[in-house]
């Protein structure tokens, strides 16, 4: 695109944010929480919210924004819905980023949010096979619903326990100390219950998602190995989830490797053996083909796999009818992977 043409579609994107978005602010919540809500209501209104986005006129746009609020405020709760477990003990939250006005509707959480998770759990009957923390991309909002809420289903088909993360996320507008920070308690929060979930705490990996892999690794540079929450945050008071490690024991990095070119402190980082997936039409390839020799470098155990025609952002599609099938083999191998790293560490 080009940079005249790139001003014009920041200037409308702009335009339509100031339109839309005190209406879908509202709706971030039911995407978020969708364990708790009627699926095929939230679906829909997140493809209601991309057509007023991306796919219609800005006549047809007010129109669009009304059926959405409507639609909106008529989602239902599902029976006996999960509650949300929250990350940090009520008044702790550590934190750096000065993040006090959200009424240009830049970001998807406003200042007050909380970080939170959800259990998404294989049957009783099911011997899991480990423990899963996933983590949408983006700053979350809709992304939940295919790359959180859809992959934690098909992980939950495959045998393992997910718990669906929605933490502060990274550059949106946290840094990678409170995106990791976050990340990090929800790990120690699966690993100082793993009796309950039936799972060894030694098997317990972190899967993100564009932004969400950004955010695993910040969770591995900056709480892997002897590193604290009391590195960064001097004021902090550590609890019983902190005598617990934070890091995962592998990772699952969905096209959201590190940035080309951006630095990583490897000082005292014991990194996971890691698994990269990327569509081929990704410009995530290039973040990879940066990542990859310096993982290799490091002596971390690396599996990379790259598929044909898929572009960024296609992990769990399904859930909107979207046909990329050649990605969805990612997650078979994503499973052989976990129960290589896992098998060797019993």
């Amino acid at each position: 695109m080009a940079w005249e043409d790139m001003d014009a579609f920041m200037a409308r994107m702009a335009k339509i944010t100031q339109q839309f978005g005190p209406e879908k602010l509202k709706a971030v919540e039911l995407w978020e929480s969708i364990p708790r809500y009627n699926e095929a209501q939230v679906v829909a209104l997140a493809k209601l919210a991309q057509k007023i986005q991306f796919g219609c006129t800005d006549e047809e746009r007010p129109t669009l924004i009304e059926e959405f609020a409507r639609l909106r405020d008529q989602v239902e709760l599902r029976e006996n819905p999960p509650e949300k477990i929250y990350l940090w003990p009520e008044g702790v939250l550590p934190a750096e980023t000065e993040y006090t006005d959200n009424s240009n509707y830049r970001y998807n959480h406003d200042p007050d949010f909380i970080p939170y998770m959800f259990e998404m759990l294989v049957p009783e009957d099911v011997t899991p096979k480990g423990a899963i923390v996933v983590c949408a991309g983006g700053d979350h909002g809709d992304a939940v619903l295919h790359e959180g809420y859809q992959t934690s289903k098909d992980l939950n088909a495959l045998g393992y326990q997910c718990f669906l993360l929605l933490n502060r996320t990274n550059h949106s507008p946290w840094n990678g100390h409170e995106c990791g920070a976050d990340g990090a308690r929800a790990i120690r929060y699966v690993r100082a219950h793993a009796e309950k979930y039936r799972v060894r705490p030694d098997s317990i990996a972190f899967a993100g998602f564009s932004n969400g892999g950004l955010t695993g690794e910040a969770v591995i540079e900056n709480y892997s190995g002897e590193k604290k929450v009391t590195d960064y945050f001097p004021d902090y008071v550590p609890d019983e989830l902190d005598a617990y490690y934070g890091a995962p024991d592998a990772f699952l990095c969905i096209y959201g490797p590190r940035f080309d070119g951006a630095a990583f402190n490897w000082d005292g980082v014991v990194y996971p053996p890691t698994f990269f997936a990327v569509g081929r039409e990704d410009s995530a390839m290039n973040n990879l083909h940066y990542v990859y020799p310096d993982l290799l470098a490091h002596g971390v155990p690396v599996e990379v796999h790259t598929f044909a025609g898929v572009p960024h952002g296609k992990a769990g599609a399904s859930i909107y009818g979207d046909d990329y099938p050649s990605f969805d083999l990612w997650l078979t191998l994503a499973d052989y992977f976990l129960q290589d790293i896992f098998g060797k560490e019993q």
